[in-house]
């Protein structure tokens, strides 16, 4: 059975949305604005790189992502692995040409069919109602959070619209610097 990481930015209170400077957003860009930079906590955003075979996204995400990743060096990995995009509007039309092998999901039971398939690890990028619905299936096995030390006082609301951790969770792993970035990895016990 394949392993589907949700990796997500997080504030301290909950924010999930545009942390890379989507639009429409009260708090876009927050992952940069004012925040010191420090290269360890985001190894974990290597790792997940090196570590995954493919990608799950929801429409949105990919929608926001696609015209932009592929030409990214710092997201070359994920071009070249398949990606899932789970949606029930979406069409091959829709999808873009750039960014290799594409397949549209329409139901959390095509996901949960595609974790049996073998083949290695699954990341889930974005993507907070897809998350929600996963995590509510209990189609997710592992969390990597990179929280954030801020307080910006306008998330969706973590129990509806955006992701949730399960109830009962091990933190193995924890990189910090007093006063920085927190990365978690987050597991479910149960």
């Amino acid at each position: 059975m394949r392993t589907l990481i949700s990796t997500a930015f997080v504030s301290l209170d909950g924010v999930v949305e545009a942390p890379g400077g989507e639009p429409g957003y009260r708090n876009s860009g927050w992952t940069f604005k004012d925040v010191e930079f420090l290269p360890e906590a985001f190894d974990i955003k290597g790792r997940e790189q090196q570590e995954a075979t493919a990608m799950l996204l929801g429409r949105a995400s990919y929608e926001a992502f696609s015209p932009v990743w592929p030409e990214m060096e710092d997201f070359a990995d994920y071009k070249v692995m398949p990606k899932y995009v789970v949606s029930t509007t979406l069409t091959e039309d829709d999808l873009v040409s750039n960014w290799g092998q594409t397949t549209i999901l329409r139901s959390l039971e095509e996901v949960a069919a595609l974790k049996v398939t073998e083949g290695g690890p699954i990341i889930i990028h974005g993507s907070a109602a897809l998350n929600r619905n996963l995590s509510d299936a209990g189609l997710i096995d592992r969390y990597h959070l990179l929280v954030f030390p801020l307080l910006l006082g306008a998330a969706q609301d973590r129990c509806g619209v955006a992701w949730r951790a399960p109830p009962c969770c091990a933190l193995p792993e924890r990189g910090s610097r007093a006063g920085a970035h927190y990365g978690w990895r987050i597991s479910p016990l149960a």
